[in-house]
């Protein structure tokens, strides 16, 4: 059974959220600030850690940095802060996943589920979606069988679309997570990025695996 620590301050979202994940199967664990949060981080056997930022006696960024020097357990990050910089900040320190304040249980139960089965995905150095598979340990990607030869770039976008097939990344966030730099003006990379891996996958089936949400970004096509 997959057991889930949950780090929050408050306790009455701290109860809702245990009872909800024990309720739909899995064990839960509960630290109400950020020292006993990183401990039983850190010494728990745990599958996944739903994290507050906004913690007594240590910040979620910091507990985020302390975890990842030593362990890759998923995190997904709870927090009222809904700027851009500052979920595309966390996700660089590591966390997986950025939930923003207040959000939906059947969204948070959602977000859990996808994140524990990327994770399953990954131990088996392999990323699936659709006929699309990417071989982490080697970073090769392949469709119906036929390796898709890509750029150091195009393979950063595609991994991250997979590891996330539900979300919509807009134009900014692709170019700051796979390009680790800011994204200071309007530019054409990552619609090159794009273009290049759809006319690729194109090559090898007549099906569409990247879509343009508009005004919005991009995202996979189900």
């Amino acid at each position: 059974m997959s057991k889930i620590l949950i780090i929050e301050d408050d306790m009455t979202i701290n109860g809702l959220l245990r009872s909800i994940i024990e309720k739909s199967g899995y064990a839960a664990d509960c630290a109400y600030n950020g020292t006993d949060g990183l401990a039983m981080g850190l010494h728990g056997d745990y599958s996944l850690i739903l994290l507050d930022l906004m913690l007594p006696e240590k910040t979620g960024e910091d507990i985020v940095k302390e975890l990842r020097k030593v362990n890759t357990t998923p995190i997904i990050v709870l927090s009222a802060k809904g700027e851009t910089h500052n979920r595309i900040e966390l996700l660089r320190l590591g966390a997986d996943d950025y939930i923003i304040k207040p959000f939906d249980i059947d969204e948070v139960l959602l977000r859990i589920q996808a994140v524990l089965r990327r994770t399953a995905q990954q131990e088996t150095n392999e990323i699936v979606f659709r006929e699309l598979v990417i071989k982490t340990d080697s970073k090769r990607v392949f469709i119906n069988g036929d390796e898709l030869i890509c750029t150091a770039t195009e393979y950063a976008i595609l991994e991250l679309l997979m590891k996330n097939p539900d979300r919509i990344f807009s134009k900014r966030t692709l170019y700051e997570i796979v390009m680790g730099e800011d994204y200071l003006q309007e530019d054409n990379t990552m619609n090159v990025h794009i273009s290049n891996l759809r006319r690729k996958i194109a090559k090898h089936t007549d099906k569409k695996y990247i879509e343009t949400v508009y005004g919005m970004g991009y995202r996979l096509v189900k």
